[in-house]
């Protein structure tokens, strides 16, 4: 409201002026209606990759239509625990929490940091959004409630019924007269031959085959997934595992410890893919070391021309083009523009199982720092925004809120109104969204009907995604996961580059279960009773 209420008032003495000019006539400050006072001051976090402005146009918008002063908390999404940490540490919970890990939700309640949401409350004051989730994801409606009382809101990715796609070089493919492996034996040929046959002709031994992320598609052909931002369970016997423990991991870091020995694995796998900035960025792919990686979901994959995009002329009129390259492609071909990337199946194993890492459907949850209750009527009226800037009913004000002002930042592409074109200049500003405040609520899994979604159903992406089948938390896992994914971690990167015999394995899963394994376990299964 601030930047809106500031226009008006110069509006008004911009007029007074002029009137004064022509009558000699004088008005004082106290003739200008002054800006109404907001009902509330909310604290509110968001996934950005940006800064939002403190005047950003749509969150004045917001701020005007629901009489509320918004203060954005500015978290670096790919640092976002670790800044949000410090922050609850040093100023306590804001009244919108946006909490990215699912299993971190426990976590803040344990610590006191979350109010309750009675579930009367919730209906009432977000019935689109619950209504939205009842319909489309109703086996994740009550994921928000811890012993009985809900803690958190699920938000529910629509588009992460597509696993993270496999990509290559195909110009590596093409010079080596290789085709997409569909095996773990013919993987294994095409990395040697990535690492040690000079697919960039530079005549430097200065190439791999794969690296950290492409390593869990090897786990994926023995039935698991074991680098992540969280532990990975699966499913056996009818009971729940944590896979990177499972013997067959043994056989998979058998084959892995022997690329390693053999140059054939990227030395600074060790380090990870990403060198900064955009999390699902490969540097290691986009600067030629790697000719092969599992990183970053499919739409930082697209190609010039992969599938038809809507655009608008000069006119204003919309009409379909090519799409361009985004990511990791669009990166790729700046360095090397004659550069080509391919999708391929996950490969399959010695017991014929495949697969790459998929990402749950349970994306966050969107919590009530417990601080909001404090004062009356907050927190319904935090959940009223919440419900209008997520989940609106009327479709053009929906899409409105999600990418700011029709016919400025955006208008529809046809009658259809199934996708949107991006108006100039915003088609070509980074994270626009961020720029002018737009895309405040959470993620409703309505069913994508995009160009894009349809491309991806295409390429076979909603087959062989490993999720995990442990979706949530427990009182062990909130307290101790983070240190076994670390204990996990330093074990399996020991175990690869040779530094501790594969022998000491059974070693390992001992280690893990006695630093708190065990008893994550235990709870797990218990949830599923």
């Amino acid at each position: 409201m601030k930047k809106t209420w500031k226009r008006s008032g110069a509006a008004l003495m911009l007029t007074a002026a002029i009137a004064g000019s022509a009558g000699c006539e004088t008005r004082s400050d106290a003739d200008i209606p002054a800006a109404p006072v907001p009902e509330y001051e909310i604290s509110w976090t968001m996934h950005q990759n940006r800064n939002v402005p403190e005047d950003a146009e749509m969150l004045r918008y917001v701020e005007e239509k629901h009489n509320v002063k918004l203060n954005i908390w500015n978290l670096q999404n790919n640092r976002y625990e670790s800044l949000l940490d410090l922050r609850l540490a040093r100023e306590g919970p804001s009244d919108l929490l946006r909490i990215r890990q699912p299993q971190d939700l426990l976590k803040y309640r344990q610590q006191g940091l979350l109010a309750e949401i009675p579930q009367a409350t919730l209906d009432r004051h977000a019935p689109n959004l619950m209504a939205a989730i009842r319909k489309y994801a109703p086996v994740y409606a009550d994921y928000g409630v811890i012993d009985g009382r809900i803690y958190g809101i699920p938000a529910i990715s629509p588009t992460n019924v597509y696993r993270i796609p496999v990509v290559y070089r195909q110009d590596w493919l093409d010079k080596l007269g290789l085709d997409s492996p569909r095996t773990l034996a013919e993987f294994e040929r095409v990395i040697y031959a990535f690492a040690h046959e000079d697919p960039d002709g530079n005549g430097i031994k200065d190439t791999y085959g794969l690296s950290r992320e492409g390593m869990n598609v090897v786990f994926g052909a023995f039935g698991q997934v074991v680098f992540a931002d969280q532990l990975y369970f699966g499913e056996k016997d009818g009971a729940l595992v944590v896979g990177a423990l499972e013997p067959e991991m043994k056989e998979a870091l058998r084959y892995l410890r022997k690329w390693y020995a053999d140059g054939v694995i990227d030395p600074e796998f060790v380090t990870g893919e990403n060198k900064g900035g955009y999390k699902h960025l490969s540097h290691s792919f986009i600067n030629g070391r790697i000719g092969m990686t599992s990183m970053g979901n499919y739409y930082h994959w697209i190609g010039d021309g992969d599938y038809k995009a809507w655009t608008v002329d000069g006119r204003g009129g919309s009409h379909e083009i090519p799409v361009e390259s985004t990511y990791n492609v669009k990166e790729l071909n700046a360095k090397n523009p004659d550069a080509r990337v391919s999708f391929g199946r996950p490969f399959s194993g010695p017991g014929g199982k495949r697969g790459s890492k998929a990402y749950d459907r349970l994306m966050s949850f969107t919590a009530i720092g417990a601080n909001a209750t404090e004062e009356p009527g907050k927190l319904e009226k935090i959940l009223h925004i919440l419900d209008d800037v997520s989940a609106n009913p009327d479709p053009d004000e929906r899409t409105a809120l999600r990418n700011g002002v029709i016919g400025k930042h955006w208008a529809w592409a046809d009658a259809s109104k199934q996708d949107i074109v991006t108006l100039p200049p915003y088609e070509r500003t980074p994270d626009y969204l961020n720029v002018i405040g737009a895309n405040l609520g959470m993620s409703v899994p309505y069913p994508p009907t995009g160009r894009r979604e349809q491309w991806a159903s295409t390429l076979g992406l909603d087959r062989d995604g490993i999720y995990n089948a442990l979706e949530g938390s427990t009182p062990s896992l909130a307290s101790s996961g983070e240190a076994l994914i670390r204990l996990k971690d330093k074990a399996y990167l020991s175990f690869i580059t040779g530094e501790r015999p594969l022998a000491e394995f059974d070693e390992f899963v001992l280690e893990f279960l006695e630093a708190g394994g065990r008893d994550v376990l235990a709870e797990a299964n218990a949830l599923r009773r």
